[in-house]
């Protein structure tokens, strides 16, 4: 069983303030991620949302354990219902006038062996979630002060 960490990159043609905003505002967050109703970016704050793998919906249970504005946000993710728990974590580097984000989840190999734990499963969500989705909202939401 694989235990290395799940790690996607991209470089955005943002600056970092633009990227962090997307991912710590709720307003902005529910355009291209999930509709977290009860999301603050503090530490220890909780917040939970469902998402789903066809007609499958899991319940996630998230709370944030790092917070560096401008820098890192990372949470807990747990499931509903379902052993496992593993932790999502979002870093930011300025690269001149762009940036550089990098997902990293580990623990990965803690939930069930099923279809929608798998790690390929993990890869092609955060892949669509960071390489089309968010750029796709980047590229298209205006500018932040």
């Amino acid at each position: 069983m694989q235990h290395e960490p799940l790690i996607v990159e991209r470089v955005y043609d943002h600056p970092v303030q633009k990227v962090w905003t997307a991912l710590s505002d709720r307003q902005q967050m529910k355009q291209w991620y999930f509709d977290i109703a009860d999301f603050k970016p503090e530490l220890g704050a909780e917040f939970s949302f469902t998402g789903e793998d066809g007609d499958l919906k899991f319940v996630h249970l998230c709370r944030i354990t790092a917070l560096e504005p401008g820098k890192k946000i990372a949470y807990t993710w747990t499931y509903e219902k379902y052993e496992g728990h593993s932790e999502v974590t979002f870093e930011l580097f300025p690269e001149g006038d762009k940036t550089r984000l990098r997902l990293t989840h580990t623990g990965l190999e803690s939930f069930p062996d099923a279809k929608s734990f798998r790690r390929e499963s993990f890869q092609g969500g955060w892949n669509y979630i960071i390489n089309e989705s968010l750029t796709k909202f980047l590229d298209g939401a205006p500018a932040t002060a």
